[in-house]
């Protein structure tokens, strides 16, 4: 069974940064997208950061965060990380994994709490 476990987040004054980390345990066969979402209290969730797999690699950020966060793969396979800097508070939700197949299976994360103090 596959499980996708989430690290990283915590409490940060405004202008930190911080570092997520995504695990994935378990098989994955044929990853075409890895990327990170949030969900801030009363909102969607939302893309922050995803990469996608096909002839080429592509990325893609919310326009809220492009120029301060940085989503990576890991040298070990089914790893993923989203480097956050110059945080917001309005960066403050619970921030998911995700990694989608393209044999249309989709995994989520549990979620990890991200707070930013002004």
């Amino acid at each position: 069974q596959v499980q996708l476990v989430e690290s990283g987040g915590g409490l940060v004054q405004a202008g930190g940064s911080l570092r997520l980390s995504c695990a994935a345990s378990g098989s994955i066969f044929s990853i075409y997208a890895m990327g990170w979402y949030r969900q801030a209290p009363g909102k969607q969730r939302e893309l922050v950061a995803r990469i996608t797999s096909g002839g080429s690699t592509n990325y893609a950020y919310a326009d809220s965060v492009k120029g301060r966060f940085t989503i990576s793969r890991g040298n070990a396979k089914n790893t993923v990380y989203l480097q956050m800097n110059s945080l917001k508070p309005e960066d403050t939700a619970v921030y998911y994994c995700n990694i989608g197949t393209s044999l249309g299976l989709d995994y989520w994360g549990q979620g990890t709490q991200v707070t930013v103090s002004s």
